[in-house]
């Protein structure tokens, strides 16, 4: 049996997804920045896609900027931050994707002052240590924090955030790679100024995704050339991409109540009878919560004490099943995930035993559940 439960690092692709693209790339060939008929036919489709995609954030079509995805978005927003904004101070977690940890690294060395908000014992950002920071340092600031934690699944209260960022004069972006698709996002009700999207975290393909930027924030360009994206990112627009994330984010957001309920039913089955197996399994950050953690992500310290625990995830692959110990982006290093680094220091189970993540899809089923269990326990 083959069960794919990691959907936390990409999903797979829609049916509607797929016959979007491929209509796109049979009848849509010309370059959008050409004048003749091919050109004007594909500029349609490409500003149709932004118009569409920026009606479901309740946002301007000019504020949105097509890109390569959530990797591109957060360095491009991060660094133009600090170029163009002349932000001096970013205050962000120790738990964010490596996509905005490494670059925080790498302005650190060029000067610029980077502090790390306080989180409690399950990864939840501390909104007063926050508030502390942003009062205690003058001149432009930057807060950016991710929505939904890509490993352990908590949820930030960006309303709160950004309230607070507003009352302290200071910009705002959200990593939401993980949220966009799965949640409602308002943002002509929240005041967040930068907010980064990827389109194959929620049913459509790889290698796109886009940026947020509210209007009135002049950032210069990201790559420089030709005046595509609003002159921000230089380059001829993957048209049929964009097609297809567009029609990811429509169904996405058509069937968002019913997949949800699905969804988080399938995960309260999991936590019930991952319970049952192993009363002593350790659920990271908010996972077991369902008010404070995201519905289709969970991650848990495994009491298997036998010498398969450390490859844990390879002997479930050899029964056909996909999981991962941390970000897909990661996949491969030796230093593990410095997610689950922050909560080992004050308890043993995570010490002791591997931390799986499983993050789950309309498209996976109770009775896949029932087999990675019986898988689980021949692992016991």
């Amino acid at each position: 049996m083959n069960v794919y439960f990691d959907n936390a690092a990409t999903t797979p692709l829609r049916v509607e997804v797929i016959d979007s693209i491929n209509d796109c790339m049979k009848n849509y060939y010309g370059n959008s920045s050409s004048s003749h008929s091919y050109g004007r036919n594909n500029k349609s489709l490409l500003e149709n896609s932004r118009k569409s995609i920026a009606s479901y954030f309740n946002a301007n079509e000019n504020e949105i900027i097509f890109n390569s995805g959530g990797s591109e978005s957060n360095n491009s927003i991060l660094r133009s931050c600090v170029r163009d904004l002349g932000v001096k101070t970013i205050i962000s977690s120790p738990i964010e994707h490596n996509a905005v940890l490494n670059v925080l690294d790498l302005l650190k060395t060029e000067g610029i002052n980077i502090k790390y908000v306080k989180l409690d014992k399950n990864g939840e950002v501390d909104l007063l240590d926050l508030e502390q920071i942003l009062k205690s340092h003058t001149g432009p600031k930057l807060v950016s924090l991710m929505y939904v934690n890509n490993e352990i699944g908590n949820l930030l209260d960006i309303d709160e955030v950004a309230r607070i960022c507003k009352i302290h004069n200071s910009f705002f972006h959200t990593d939401s790679v993980q949220a966009v698709g799965h949640y409602k996002i308002d943002l002509a009700a929240i005041p967040i100024d930068f907010l980064s999207a990827s389109a194959h975290k929620f049913h459509g393909p790889k290698g796109i995704g886009f940026s947020f930027i509210r209007k009135g924030i002049n950032l210069n360009p990201f790559i420089i050339g030709g005046p595509q994206e609003r002159g921000l990112r230089a380059g001829t627009e993957a048209v049929d991409r964009i097609v297809g994330m567009q029609k990811a984010l429509e169904i996405s957001y058509k069937n968002q109540e019913s997949e949800k309920k699905y969804i988080q039913e399938l995960k309260k089955y999991f936590v019930q009878k991952l319970r049952n197996i192993f009363p002593e399994a350790h659920f990271n950050g908010h996972s077991e919560n369902f008010e404070k953690s995201s519905f289709k992500i969970v991650n848990v310290a495994i009491p298997i004490n036998t010498p398969k625990a450390d490859l844990i995830d390879f002997h479930l692959d050899l029964k056909g099943i996909a999981c991962s110990k941390g970000s897909a982006c990661q996949s491969g290093s030796s230093k593990g995930s410095h997610v689950i680094e922050r909560f080992k220091n004050n308890n043993n189970i995570l010490k002791k035993y591997p931390s799986l993540r499983f993050s789950f899809s309309f498209l996976n089923t109770k009775k896949e559940i029932d087999y990675l269990m019986t898988s689980l326990l021949e692992l016991k």
